[in-house]
C-alpha cells in the first residue's frame, strides 16, 4: 500500500533521523482531513513555495511523531531518497482550453508523468488569457499539477508557465537546444510508435510535445511550428480532445521508453 503524499517547502539537506514539521494546507489536510496519529508512515514530496523547473526529485519517507492543533504534523525521517530524472524529459506545450477543461488536461498529463507545461495562446484557442487573467490563471494550473501529483505518488511536481503565443513559443523553441520536437496533428502520416523518442547524442533527451486547441491546428500555424522543428505525428484513427490528448502521447512514450 502506497504512502500518504504531501508537499513539503524544503526538504533540501533533511537526513535520516531529523524531525521535520508540515504545516499550512497540508499539515491540515495531513492532521484535520486524513487524521494521522503517531506511528503511521508519510511520504513528503519536495515542492518548493515558488515552483520552478529546477526539480531534483526530492522525497522522505517518514514516521508521524506528533501532532498539534489542526494543522501541524511533526515526523521524524527514516529514508531520503531522490528519484532519477526521467528520460526523456517530457514538456507539453497545452493550446488553452475552454474554462471547463483547462484543469483537466493538466490533472491527466500530470497523472501520465508530464515533466514541464507551457500554456499555449493557439491561433485558434477559444479561451484567451489576458494580461489580467494570466496569472490566477498559471496558479490553478500549478495547482491541479500539485493535486495530481500527490494522488498519483509523483516525487517531482511539474511547472507551469507561459503563456506563449505561436510567435513566442517559436522564438522558444529555437532557444532549446538538443531536443525532438512533435506536434499532434489529425492528418500526419508518421505514427507515435514509428518516431525516434531518444536521441542516441545524449544521455538525456529533451522531448517537447504540442498540443492544439478543441479547433485544431491550422495549416499556416502548422507550417510555422514545422519551420521551427516541430514534427508532426498522430497517436491513431480517432482525434482526441485536447484535454486528454497529452495523457494518451504520454502513455505511449512511456511504453516505448524507459520511463516506464
Amino acid at each position: 500500500m502506497s504512502l500518504p503524499t504531501f508537499l513539503h517547502p524544503d526538504l533540501t539537506g533533511a537526513k535520516q533521523g531529523d524531525v521535520l514539521t508540515l504545516t499550512g494546507a497540508e499539515g491540515r489536510h495531513a492532521v484535520t482531513v486524513k487524521r494521522l496519529a503517531p506511528g503511521e508512515q508519510v511520504l513528503l514530496v519536495h515542492a518548493p513555495d515558488t515552483p520552478s523547473l529546477v526539480d531534483d526529485g526530492l522525497f522522505v519517507e517518514a514516521t508521524v511523531h506528533e501532532t498539534h492543533g489542526k494543522d501541524e504534523l511533526v515526523v521524524r525521517v527514516d529514508v531520503v531518497g531522490a528519484t532519477p530524472a526521467p528520460n526523456p524529459r517530457v514538456t507539453v506545450v497545452q493550446a488553452i482550453p475552454k474554462s471547463e477543461r483547462s484543469e483537466l488536461a493538466i490533472d491527466l498529463a500530470t497523472q501520465a508523468g508530464a515533466d514541464e507545461f507551457i500554456a499555449w495562446q493557439s491561433d485558434r484557442c477559444i479561451a484567451k488569457w489576458d494580461a489580467k487573467k494570466a496569472p490566477k490563471a498559471l496558479q490553478k494550473w500549478q495547482a491541479q499539477a500539485q493535486s495530481a501529483a500527490k494522488q498519483s505518488r509523483r516525487t517531482r511536481v511539474p511547472f507551469a508557465h507561459g503563456p506563449l503565443t505561436t510567435a513566442q513559443l517559436v522564438q522558444h523553441l529555437a532557444e532549446r537546444e538538443d531536443c525532438l520536437i512533435y506536434v499532434l496533428h489529425e492528418d500526419a502520416t508518421d505514427s507515435i510508435k514509428d518516431v525516434p523518442l531518444t536521441t542516441d547524442a545524449a544521455t538525456s533527451t529533451d522531448l517537447i510535445l504540442l498540443i492544439g486547441p478543441e479547433g485544431g491546428i491550422g495549416p499556416e500555424e502548422l507550417a510555422t511550428l514545422q519551420k521551427a522543428g516541430a514534427h508532426p505525428i498522430k497517436l491513431g484513427p480517432e482525434v482526441l480532445r485536447t484535454a486528454s490528448a497529452a495523457m494518451v502521447a504520454l502513455a505511449a512514450i512511456g511504453v516505448r521508453t524507459n520511463r516506464w
